[in-house]
């Protein structure tokens, strides 16, 4: 895969030695000789990993990595540090300033080529959540990605998967005072618990005696429950190899023995903080997906979704040789109520309209807002007969009490007026019926409101 990275270090000979590193993997590589320098390439283009020297003059790595993780334009830039520092101490300043990698001078190719292309393919997907998010919801993103009540958070989840028992205890006891651990010894029986557990990140021990760990970690990339939960895998000293080859399996981080307690809960919260800004991410696409189709001052489905779901109905009635039947109704003198009391009146006069239909109306029925002061309701399994008595019951609820206004202090009396139209077996569609329910409607309204009007043909 090709992505665009951006190496930064004030020694230009290490600059040019990663970057021929890179581009003989075909990555597009980006320089950068500062902090400041930096910071403004990643403001003024699209950068997918930042290869990042800790030790330089005036704003060292660790102020830069701090600076564009505090960014919502920036944070989510993966951060790849890399220095000659190989303190465990070192590391975990490096992952508490929100990098997401830290690798060591002399930087081994295999580590590094495989973690690039591991960060830009998730970065990948990243900016696609983002630009969803970002064309369907152009304001509150930064809101949105804050984080903002993390600190309420219950302690996350953790599942650890380890043969080795004594391993397994030492990691636990690392982790408790921070994260809930859940301990598991068979790696099959480690997948279902992973599968049917609320986890938040899977740890993979591979001293396995009969079994290979990177089956497990595509298995549970490849299943849908775990497609996107974070794995680490705990490796042994000497296996580079496997370490990049489950790297490219999309594992998302790895420690190796012996495990220092710091690193990993660092590596951890890395890992936690990513996937929480990915679920903001995917919770504000299904929001917005919800806010398109759903009226905001009613919470009824908006004409929108009818348009796309009427014909649904229509089909699913036609096929079965099942009665169905629309109902429009319109609130009578609307306008003069508007005049009357304002358009906040007339708000709460169309809240309490909704409220009303809602209660009158079945859980399979399809309630709509079609504009205004006018509402649909498409009735599957209902008869022509059943929908006039529906649309009579509805129009003496309407009737029967005033509707308060100006936050209670007022009450008004308040009529609809109905037209019910049902599906004909005879070459009907969906807008002829619609187009039959309005002009009963209309029948309603001219021949004097607060009546339902319901032809036969």
């Amino acid at each position: 895969m090709t992505a665009r990275i951006l190496v930064v270090d004030d020694v230009p000979s290490n600059v040019k030695l990663l970057e021929v590193r890179l581009l003989a993997e075909y990555f597009e590589v980006l320089t950068a000789f500062g902090g400041a320098e930096a910071l403004d390439v990643c403001h003024g283009g699209k950068v997918d990993v930042v290869l990042l020297d800790v030790m330089m003059p005036g704003m060292d790595g660790f102020e830069v990595c701090r600076q564009l993780k505090a960014d919502p334009e920036t944070q989510h830039i993966p951060v790849v540090m890399i220095t000659a520092l190989d303190q465990p101490v070192d590391r975990v300043r490096g992952l508490e300033a929100g990098a997401d990698d830290f690798l060591s001078k002399p930087v081994n190719d295999l580590q590094l080529i495989t973690r690039v292309r591991s960060l830009a393919r998730l970065k990948t997907l990243t900016d696609e959540l983002r630009l969803r998010a970002a064309t369907t919801r152009n304001v509150g993103l930064e809101q949105v990605l804050s984080g903002q009540g993390a600190e309420t958070e219950p302690a996350p989840s953790v599942l650890l998967i380890d043969e080795d028992a004594q391993s397994s205890a030492r990691i636990a006891s690392m982790l408790r005072d921070t994260f809930r651990v859940d301990v598991e010894d068979d790696p099959q029986a480690g997948f279902f618990r992973a599968a049917e557990g609320n986890y938040e990140c899977v740890l993979v021990g591979t001293g396995f005696s009969s079994y290979d760990p990177l089956r497990l970690c595509s298995q549970l990339r490849a299943l849908d429950r775990t497609r996107l939960l974070p794995i680490i895998l705990i490796a042994d000293q000497g296996e580079d190899e496997r370490v990049a080859r489950a790297l490219e399996l999309a594992v998302n981080d790895y420690v190796v023995r012996v495990v220092d307690k710091q690193e990993l809960i660092a590596r951890l919260r890395t890992q936690l903080r990513r996937k929480r800004y990915n679920d903001r991410l995917r919770s504000s696409v299904t929001e917005t997906m919800e806010m398109a189709v759903t009226d905001p001052l009613t919470g009824l489905h908006n004409r929108r979704y009818l348009e796309s779901h009427l014909q649904t109905l229509f089909e699913r009635a036609v096929s079965r040789r099942r009665p169905l039947s629309v109902m429009m109704a319109d609130i009578d003198s609307f306008k003069a109520i508007n005049d009357r009391w304002g358009h906040d009146g007339g708000d709460d006069v169309l809240r309490e309209f909704a409220d009303r239909l809602r209660r009158n109306i079945r859980g399979i029925d399809l309630i709509c807002r079609y504009g205004g002061e006018e509402f649909v309701v498409v009735m599957p399994d209902t008869a022509l007969a059943v929908a006039e008595k529906v649309a009579e019951r509805l129009r003496m609820e309407i009737a029967a009490e005033p509707f308060t206004v100006d936050s209670g202090a007022n009450a008004i009396a308040v009529t609809t007026s109905l037209g019910v139209a049902e599906l004909h077996r005879a070459s009907d569609t969906a807008a002829a019926l619609m187009k039959r329910a309005d002009m009963a409607l209309y029948e309603a309204k001219t021949g004097g409101r607060n009546r339902v009007a319901a032809p036969a043909a």
